[in-house]
């Protein structure tokens, strides 16, 4: 049995990080929309005000997938969570147990910190939907995702002064 292993990410996995981005957004039918750059994920990540922490999964030595989140803030907990936005294994890896090893390791850090929650979204269409029902993921549904993009974004911020 192959060993996993996860550790934190640092400045010189961000090849990798961007080649998995890159992997999801094709699983994802969206390869088109990645614009990030290893240098994106170096001034985010590793700059002077990270925004976002990672997760590198290994197995036997391998890097084969990541977590990337970031903090939330619950102003019904009153408390800070871990979103993440990205959680991708390798076709190859996968039914090694990687993908729970990464959101056990997420799991773990908002424990320790003393976050009360951990969010995700996935497509409707994905398979992985299961697997998060079985760890413990509950769909919320009367919460529908919204998001402000684009010309409708910067026209947004035009209104301000």
């Amino acid at each position: 049995m192959p060993s996993v292993t996860v550790r934190p990410a640092v400045e010189a996995d961000c090849p990798d990080i961007l080649r998995f981005v890159r992997e999801l957004a094709e699983f994802e039918h969206e390869a088109h929309s990645v614009k990030a750059s290893e240098e994106d994920f170096r001034r985010d990540g590793w700059g002077e005000h990270p925004v976002f922490e990672a997760l590198i999964a290994e197995l036997d030595g391998t890097p084969v997938g990541f977590a990337l989140t970031f903090r939330t803030y619950s102003t019904w907990e009153g408390r800070p969570g871990l979103f993440v936005e990205d959680l991708y294994v390798t076709p190859d890896a996968r039914k090694h147990g990687v993908g729970r090893h990464l959101l056990s390791a997420v799991a773990h850090r908002a424990v320790e910190r003393g976050y009360r929650r951990v969010d995700l979204n996935v497509l409707n269409w994905n398979p992985a939907r299961g697997f998060y029902d079985r760890i413990g993921f509950r769909q919320m549904e009367e919460w529908l995702p919204y998001r402000l993009t684009g010309d409708a974004l910067s026209a947004l911020a035009a209104e301000s002064h």
